[in-house]
């Protein structure tokens, strides 16, 4: 059969993973909040990576035909995460010795938000409760790498499947919220950065709503995502020494 025009999934996912590893080489490379116009140019290219994978996660959802099997894949991915990211950033295996933000991956915030997918669509719920664990996901992911805010712009692009510019309207404006918390508590530049992620919705337009040919893409980000943060926390230590810190990163 042959594909329709625009990007399939395994296009846009290898956008993704070509995004990722752009921002966090550049964050190995010139750790901080760098203000260099290539820094900047740079971590704004990595901003294409979240909506991208939260995009998917709502996707997957919808398309997997065993959620508990994909829900299981995402945890073990974000536990094997852990270790590569904080590894990678130079941040303790044990969070909050240093601070409450980015004390885990972005994949421990994509699971939960699974997670409230499945809630959301189920039955056994009663609306309070389904606003009650809400509010419990958002405390459990507010620590990791976006915080929160990728599992609620998983949840919103999955409650708008099929209205594309309302999914797009809550993913900026959850990004906002994220650039607002960045702005008052972390640094005002990338704070603004934060709202790149605007590039990716002229992208996720032209999804044409097939995977592609290749069936293995998500096997490959499963290894690539854990290994790529690996071989980012050697070249850390090579240039840094084992006990910097580069600081705070996004996925």
């Amino acid at each position: 059969m042959n594909e329709r025009k625009g990007l399939n999934a395994n296009q846009l996912k290898l956008i993704a993973i070509i995004a990722m590893t752009i921002d966090h080489l550049v964050w190995t490379l010139r750790p901080g909040y760098a203000t260099d116009w290539w820094v900047i140019l740079l971590h704004i290219i990595g901003r294409l990576t979240a909506p991208i994978m939260w995009f998917f996660i709502a996707e997957g959802y919808y398309h997997t035909h065993d959620r508990k099997k994909y829900a299981k894949r995402l945890f073990l991915l974000a536990l094997i995460s852990h270790f590569a990211y904080n590894f990678c950033f130079g941040i303790p295996f044990i969070p909050f010795q240093t601070t409450v933000f980015n004390q885990t991956g972005v994949v421990w915030s994509l699971a939960w938000g699974l997670v409230l997918l499945c809630i959301n669509d189920s039955e056994k719920f009663k609306p309070w409760q389904k606003i009650l664990c809400i509010l419990l996901v958002c405390l459990i992911t507010f620590p990791s790498d976006w915080s929160c805010i990728a599992t609620m712009a998983v949840l919103y692009i999955g409650i708008y499947r099929g209205n594309f510019k309302k999914q797009m309207s809550w993913m900026m404006l959850w990004t906002f919220v994220y650039a607002v918390v960045y702005f008052i508590w972390i640094d005002k530049v990338y704070a603004i950065i934060q709202l790149g992620t605007c590039l990716t919705i002229p992208l996720l337009y032209r999804y044409n709503g097939q995977r592609g040919e290749w069936k293995g893409m998500g096997k490959l980000f499963y290894a690539y995502y854990p290994v790529h943060l690996v071989i980012c926390g050697i070249i850390r230590i090579l240039l840094w020494g084992v006990g910097f810190s580069t600081g705070t990163a996004n996925f």
